[in-house]
């Protein structure tokens, strides 16, 4: 039997998976840069890359579930905390520029949810569309999108990488960094064409559909040993708001640009694809997150008055 081992850490879940990828719901378009019988592994030519770069990331978590009295009934809900920040970095450095912070009483809505107020900081009622478990968990990662699409990230940036799908963000200098592959998006017949990638390669680029407005793709491989052929991939996104040949040369200089952030199994868990200025500012996030054990005794404590 040949079998590889996934090289992410088992608690980050694995970075593709082809027996679990969804297909889109719309097909992409692609002969966007080349039609499909001319698609091939594509190999920019070495850029010195953008004076400086902005790395956006969120992280989130539920610091207590709680039950909201309503009456004679108990409805669930989540406490969570969330962060966003960004990072720039120029050709020797890397600078923490922004980064926000906020906790919220996620729940279904009704006339007894309400702000539960700490002694480490409010917690705001947000409402959800249920009391699901999967109603809360969206509630929160809209709220840590939200926090994002607030940063201010500063005008004199060439590229803004968002760690994740754009979501609707339309600035052009705006980059969706996708690290894990969820949906297929190419035909079978190209899907192949991933695992013919060699590290610093990209595939053409296809159009896609998403958040009600129209995007450029495509896939590229970062340094990795090549342990299955999907080891390695991410897929980038940008409005498509440039020309084609503008997109074109962004996406060159962008498949030689992030190799050089590309992470290394014996220092992150999800290497190559989680970037290192994307994995340092995620570890400061969840610094200013604080501590989850004092924060859900504050919340037990803030229960009793």
């Amino acid at each position: 039997m040949r079998y590889a081992v996934e090289s992410w850490a088992p608690e980050y879940g694995i970075a593709a998976d082809p027996d679990q990828m969804e297909t889109a719901t719309e097909p992409a378009v692609i002969d966007v840069e080349y039609p499909a019988d001319q698609w091939r592994p594509l190999t920019p030519a070495p850029d010195e890359g953008p004076s400086k770069v902005v790395f956006v990331d969120g992280v989130r978590r539920i610091d207590a579930r709680v039950w909201i009295a309503d009456g004679e009934l108990a409805r669930q809900g989540v406490c969570a905390s969330v962060a966003a920040g960004a990072v720039t970095c120029t050709t020797n450095h890397a600078t923490l520029t922004t980064a926000s912070v906020s906790r919220g009483v996620f729940a279904a809505a009704s006339d007894a949810a309400d702000d539960i107020e700490t002694r480490y900081g409010d917690y705001r009622f947000v409402a959800c569309t249920g009391d699901a478990p999967e109603d809360f968990y969206l509630g929160i990662h809209q709220r840590m999108t939200d926090l994002e699409k607030g940063l201010v990230v500063g005008d004199d940036a060439d590229l803004v990488v968002f760690d994740g799908p754009l979501r609707g963000r339309a600035d052009p200098r705006a980059v969706g960094y996708v690290k894990t592959q969820h949906v297929q998006y190419l035909p079978d017949e190209l899907q192949g064409l991933l695992g013919r990638l060699d590290a610093g390669q990209r595939t053409p680029i296809f159009a896609l559909s998403s958040w009600g407005m129209t995007l450029y793709s495509w896939y590229l491989r970062l340094p990795v040993a090549p342990s299955h052929a999907l080891a390695g991939i991410v897929r980038c996104e940008v409005p498509a708001v440039a020309s084609v040949a503008d997109t074109i040369a962004a996406a060159d200089r962008l498949t030689a640009l992030l190799p050089r952030y590309a992470s290394e199994p014996h220092k992150d868990g999800r290497a190559p694809q989680n970037l290192y200025p994307i994995a340092g500012l995620e570890r400061e996030l969840r610094r200013r997150l604080g501590d989850q054990y004092l924060l859900e005794r504050a919340l037990r404590l803030a229960a009793l008055n």
